[in-house]
């Protein structure tokens, strides 16, 4: 299973993207986290539907300097990393 999900509010410069890192890779996800220019930050989540519940409610929270205004969760056609990593994108 694959979900994007679009992270709005004050989620860069707060270490955002890393700690969603962490989190993805402790709850067994594979998939990928980065800041977009527009000062969002977009992911994409693969695995078991408890595992994505449980990075989507984490998300909705974020680290502690966050704000996190709004979650779009979306279901993603994307495959899965052959490495079934989680990894840090370059800012797109």
């Amino acid at each position: 299973m694959a979900t994007h999900l679009l992270i709005q509010g004050r989620v860069q410069g707060v270490g955002y993207r890393a700690s969603f890192a962490s989190v993805a890779a402790q709850l067994g996800l594979a998939g990928w986290v980065r800041n977009r220019l527009d000062g969002s930050v977009e992911a994409c989540v693969h695995g078991s539907t408890g595992q994505i519940e449980a990075i989507v409610t984490w998300a909705r929270k974020g680290p502690p300097a966050s704000r996190v205004d709004e979650v779009l969760v979306s279901d993603s056609e994307e495959l899965s990393p052959s490495d079934g990593k989680f990894a840090i994108h370059p800012t797109r």
